[in-house]
This record gives structure tokens, C-alpha cells and sequence, in this order.
């Protein structure tokens, strides 16, 4: 017995078994790094999508002296050229590029640079959302290339107080980051916001995230690395406001693009359908009555299965497809309602054929011509609404509804959404000789839609 203890204590002294357990343990898993919390890790996922915007717009600003001189002498003020800087985000790898409004409007050169490429990409305007500040660009990249998109959160998935995370690239000088929280998913804009005037959005995202003006349209994130939210703007510091930014929410940023993408009209085409946003598959929410998409048989609630036999995809898709076939080729859908499929064809037309002088004839009874500052009466028809106001050829329409229009498409949009016996309110200038001066009288009729 004890010779056996002797030998177990021999045993466990031995210094080649002692030197084996001393040495480390190996293992095939990755070291624990405890600074790549959710944060960053969220950052590490949206930064390659995040850019730098800038752009560039030549201005003509004359002084009187200026006009004298170009009047009398031929002197024409050569334009200056105004830069600006904002952000962006990336969401369809072919490079189709969110921002706001704000950053590109009236530009007339665009350029996008990313945080690990010094080479800056061409950029074009798609569509523009004025009253959402939404803005959707296309890169032109010189060889064809994928980029890296942001994935976009659901409608209203937002938790009052959860860690968000405002990111852009200002000025080009790389990738920025502020960590907050959300502080709110009600707030309504201000007069006294960073970009100067006030934006009919309602809802917008508060957050204590640090956002400056060079982050104005790059994203703002939940820590999944979801676009929650378009960096906007900031109460100003000179009324007391310290950390409070805005973002608008992933719901607007929705509906702009469904709006702006496909709404009734493509471009310069009309298609007579809107989109609900942010579904898929893509929903039809509305169809104008006698519009190309109401003749081929589209009706609300239908869902699009395919376009010209392809998987309908996003609605930028549906806008590439809708634009690329423009009024000279059909489209062919595939769509879905109550359980049934159906096959539809339909062409665009475009919009100045239908919009036009046509309509106002059947619907006011009078023809217009564009002017500066609306329109001239160029004609009236005796039996018709015009005329039982007492519209007659030159007068001068110079609001309607209250709105300054002189786009007679846009009017003629108006007009076509009214129902019969609907009223319509213009704002009528009458001007009439007398003797050497002319005399001039204002005021309002309203003429019934027929």
C-alpha cells in the first residue's frame, strides 16, 4: 500500500507531466475583442455605404449696373461657381443613393466620393421630394461596379430611448459617427432649424446624436445596422439648444421615394398609378381614372408579380423598367388580387399629349397660354363654365386654389383629379385701356368642374 502511494506521488511530481499541463491551451476560436460591442459593429457593417456629397452650381447675380451694362453694351457677368458638401447613403448596389433635398438642389454637377476611395463618382438626379427633403441620386461610375447598400428598417420600428447611431462624411474629410439615443418619434419642425425655413414633415426623429451640417442625408441607424432615419438638421445653438438633431423617419423616406419614383406620373410619362411604399411585393394603393394603368385593367389592391416577365424587385426597379420601355414599348405585368393571377399590358403616354389644352377644354370650357407668372385666357366656349363666369380670351388666371401654378401640365393634373361639379377658385386679372394708361382689376371666380 504504501509502495502504490509512493509510486502515485512519483507519478504526479514528474516534470515532463507537469511541463505538458503548464503549457497553453490551444484553441480555434477567435479572442473575445470586448470593443466591438453592438456599436461598432453596427458602424463597421454602414460605413461602406456611406458618402460624401458635392456639388456644384453656376449663378449669374447682376447688379443694376450689370444690367445697364449688358443692355447697352452686350457686358455679360460671367457666372460664379457656389459649392456645398453634404452626405449620403448607398441603397441598391447598383448605386442608387439616398440624400436630401436640400444638399443638391439646383446643382448642375454632382459628385460622390466614398470613405476608401479618393476618386470621386458623377452623379445625376432620379427624383426629388421637396416637401420630404428626399433626394434620389444615381451614381455614373466610369467602370460598371457593385456597392455596398444599406438595408432598410421596417415602417416604425423604432424604440423610444434605444441606441441609434448618426453617421455621414462631411466636407469629404472620411466617415463620422455619434452615438445617442432616440428621444422621440413625434417631433414637428421649427422655424429656427439649421437649414433656414420650415419643411412640411411631420414626425420627425429626435436624437441627442451630435448631427452638423455636413451630415445633413447621411443615415441614421439602429444597432442592427438598419437605415432608420435621413439626417436633416439641427436646432440652432443661439436659441439654447444643445444636441438636439432631427432625422427623418424611414416611413417618409418611403413614401418620397414611392411618390417621387411612381407616383401618377414617370418622368415626363404618365402611368396613372401609385405604389403603397415600402411593401413588397409592390401594391397598388390607387389608379387615376382613364390613365394608361386604368385602361390595362390595374386596380387598387393588386399586387405586381413581375414586369416584363423579370421578378418586379423594388420600386426603383419598377421605375427603371417604366422609364427604359417610356411610350414606345408595352409593359407586361403579372399581377396578383384575391388569389388570382392575371396578365396586363400597358404603355405609358406621355404627359404633355394628355395634359394639355384638351382637357381644360372639356373640363372648363376655355383654353390657356403660359405666361410669366400663369396664364393668358386664349379662348372660351359659350356654353361652358368659363363662360358662366364671365371668363373671356385675355384675361390673366394668376392663381388657382389659392397656388401660384404656370405649368400648364400641372394644371391641367389639377384639374383632371376634380371631380364633376367640383369648384375651383381662380385668382383672375382683368386689364383695360383708358385713354393713355391702362387700368387694372383683381379678383376671384370660382368656376364649377364639368
Amino acid at each position: 500500500m504504501r509502495w502504490w502511494l509512493c509510486l502515485s506521488l512519483f507519478a504526479a511530481t514528474d516534470p515532463a507531466r507537469l511541463a505538458a499541463e503548464d503549457e497553453p491551451v490551444v484553441t480555434t476560436e477567435a479572442p473575445l475583442d470586448i470593443r466591438r460591442d453592438a456599436t461598432v459593429q453596427a458602424v463597421e457593417r454602414v460605413l461602406p455605404s456611406v458618402v460624401n456629397i458635392a456639388s456644384r452650381t453656376w449663378v449669374t447675380e447682376e447688379t443694376a449696373y450689370d444690367r445697364m451694362l449688358r443692355e447697352y453694351y452686350g457686358y455679360k457677368r460671367k457666372p460664379e461657381a457656389r459649392y456645398s458638401r453634404g452626405s449620403g447613403v448607398v441603397i441598391t448596389e447598383d448605386g442608387y443613393v439616398l440624400t436630401n433635398v436640400h444638399v443638391v438642389q439646383g446643382a448642375d454637377d454632382i459628385w460622390v466620393q466614398f470613405n476608401d476611395d479618393p476618386e470621386p463618382i458623377s452623379a445625376e438626379r432620379v427624383a426629388l421630394s421637396e416637401e420630404k427633403d428626399v433626394a434620389l441620386l444615381k451614381l455614373n461610375p466610369k467602370q460598371p461596379r457593385k456597392f455596398r447598400a444599406v438595408r432598410f428598417a421596417k415602417d416604425d420600428d423604432l424604440l423610444l430611448g434605444e441606441t441609434v447611431v448618426a453617421m455621414g462624411n462631411p466636407f469629404g474629410l472620411g466617415g463620422s459617427v455619434a452615438r445617442g439615443i432616440l428621444s422621440s418619434k413625434s417631433r414637428r419642425p421649427a422655424e429656427n432649424v439649421a437649414i433656414g425655413e420650415k419643411l412640411d414633415i411631420a414626425d420627425w426623429l429626435q436624437t441627442d446624436a451630435a448631427i452638423n451640417p455636413g451630415n445633413s442625408g447621411g443615415p441614421l441607424i439602429n444597432l442592427r445596422g438598419e437605415l432608420i432615419g435621413l439626417n436633416v438638421a439641427v436646432l440652432r445653438p443661439d436659441i439654447g439648444a444643445q444636441g438636439i438633431g432631427f432625422a427623418i423617419p424611414i416611413r417618409r423616406v418611403n413614401q418620397a421615394l414611392s411618390e417621387a419614383l411612381v407616383g401618377e406620373s414617370v418622368d415626363h410619362y404618365w402611368f396613372g398609378a401609385r405604389l403603397k411604399p415600402g411593401l413588397r411585393p409592390l401594391t397598388v394603393q390607387g389608379v387615376q381614372p382613364g390613365s394608361p394603368a386604368a385602361t390595362a385593367g390595374l386596380r387598387a389592391g393588386d399586387a405586381i408579380l413581375s414586369v416584363n416577365d423579370n421578378p418586379a424587385g423594388s420600386i426603383i426597379d419598377f421605375n427603371r423598367a417604366l422609364r427604359s420601355a417610356g411610350t414606345e414599348r408595352d409593359i407586361r405585368l403579372m399581377v396578383r388580387h384575391d388569389g388570382e393571377n392575371r396578365q396586363l399590358r400597358l404603355r405609358l403616354v406621355e404627359e404633355s399629349a394628355y395634359f394639355s389644352n384638351g382637357l381644360l377644354r372639356r373640363r372648363l370650357g376655355l383654353t390657356l397660354r403660359e405666361t410669366d407668372g400663369g396664364f393668358v385666357v386664349q379662348s372660351v366656349d359659350r356654353e361652358g363654365p368659363a363662360a358662366a363666369v364671365k371668363l373671356q380670351a385675355g384675361h390673366y388666371i394668376t392663381t388657382v386654389d389659392g397656388a401660384r401654378i404656370d405649368d400648364l401640365v400641372a394644371l391641367a393634373k389639377l384639374i383632371h383629379n376634380k371631380a364633376p361639379g367640383d369648384e375651383l377658385e381662380l385668382g383672375v386679372v382683368v386689364l383695360e385701356r383708358s385713354g393713355l394708361g391702362v387700368r387694372r382689376y383683381a379678383g376671384n371666380v370660382t368656376v364649377k368642374v364639368r
